[in-house]
């Protein structure tokens, strides 16, 4: 198995990074002495990929935007793991990208957020179909939208899990049994069980007019070619979660361009696996409500930018095109050109973490060898209309 060493990183050259001991409450290992810097291991279920290093406590620095204007800012310290050796997935994408820890443990920002009575301990996140987005601590959504709660593995919440009770393609109800996904925005792309998915593609092809067409470097199987002056229609996609809530995917297709910036063709951008992953490219325009005090999911339609000051909630974007109907015009469903790989594809993240942190793309948290530092993060207050940022 090959590893990627990222020990170039030292936590000693900064004035606000210091390496937390073994004495800490936060560290779970038995360690030689209590003055050793803590470390942590974690292993993927996928891959052979892992990832290995110490745990560092930094500050973050948040601001209203008032506060934000006259150079005002609270800090909060938080822990984060500084990777110094990565194997599998991690060898590409995962690693030097970072990865924010948004989990239940007591350890996840989300939580040394909420115990520090900076938030409430909810938050959400928001994806544009151009891969930018934001996170939105203290968060709890919109007073419309609608909500699935979170289910458990194994009696424990290792990660965020929700029901899925039923799929439309197009107008047509697939005959399929209730099943268990993980939502997962480190995940680049969505993963269905493997009987739901020959469920699934065999009714999108079905309704599918266009020939179909081979395409190198991608992993999905159902893709189909279109003439550069077509305007093409496809099927949409939609999920019924437990508790009868709608959730109509706001572009199920990935569309394929030529060198020279033509629309070639179209895939389906899911695939088969052990088990089900709704992955970022699923989530795309949605407000999506991690609400960790009454355990549920909430969703509602977003731009994603536009804010109100008065309750931080995000303005809510037109309806997706697809709902209620049973096609939808691709170039409606895809603001920005893609090319035949995404880039979203290049990370390769697991799809699940046997650690209790749910993993996000590089969109809106960037990091240098793999200790994160975020860039561009809103964080709602308690009892106070405005909201932090960092």
């Amino acid at each position: 198995m090959q590893d990627r060493d990222l020990s170039m990183y030292s936590p000693g050259d900064s004035s606000t990074s210091k390496h937390l001991s073994c004495s800490s409450s936060f560290c779970e290992y038995n360690c030689k002495t209590k003055r050793q810097a803590c470390p942590y291991i974690v292993q993927y279920l996928s891959d052979n990929t892992s990832t290995s290093g110490s745990l560092v406590e930094d500050v973050l620095y948040l601001a209203s935007g008032d506060e934000l204007a006259f150079g005002r800012s609270v800090k909060t310290p938080v822990v984060i793991g500084c990777g110094r050796v990565q194997s599998g997935g991690f060898l590409i994408g995962g690693a030097p990208d970072g990865l924010l820890g948004l989990g239940f443990s007591d350890i996840s920002v989300p939580s040394l957020l909420a115990k520090a009575g900076l938030v409430q301990d909810s938050f959400s996140m928001c994806f544009q179909s151009d891969d930018s987005g934001r996170i939105f601590f203290g968060d709890t959504g919109a007073s419309d939208q609608q909500t699935t709660p979170f289910l458990t593995l194994n009696g424990s919440r290792p990660t965020y899990v929700i029901g899925v009770e039923g799929i439309h393609v197009g107008l047509e109800a697939l005959k399929i049994s209730s099943f268990k996904t993980l939502i997962d925005s480190g995940t680049s792309f969505t993963y269905l069980p493997i009987d739901v998915y020959k469920h699934v593609t065999k009714e999108f092809d079905k309704q599918v007019n266009y020939p179909k067409q081979i395409y190198e470097d991608v992993p999905w199987h159902y893709c189909y070619r279109v003439r550069s002056s077509d305007s093409p229609e496809v099927p949409s996609v939609s999920f019924t979660f437990k508790g009868g809530g709608n959730f109509s995917v706001f572009n199920p297709v990935m569309p394929i361009y030529t060198r020279n910036g033509t629309l070639d063709g179209f895939c389906l951008a899911m695939e088969e696996g052990p088990f089900g992953i709704i992955g970022q490219n699923y989530m795309t325009s949605y407000r999506l409500v991690f609400d960790r005090v009454n355990l549920r999911l909430g969703w509602s339609p977003s731009d994603c930018y536009q804010l109100e000051e008065n309750d931080g909630n995000m303005a809510p974007a037109p309806s997706p095109q697809n709902v209620g109907k049973n096609r939808a015009p691709l170039q409606q469903q895809q603001a920005s050109p893609a090319h035949a790989v995404s880039p979203a594809i290049a990370g390769r993240t697991p799809q699940i973490q046997r650690s209790d942190c749910v993993q996000t793309q590089s969109y809106s948290v960037s990091s240098m060898l793999f200790c994160f530092a975020i860039v561009a993060i809103l964080v709602s207050r308690i009892g106070h209309g405005g909201t932090w940022s960092y």
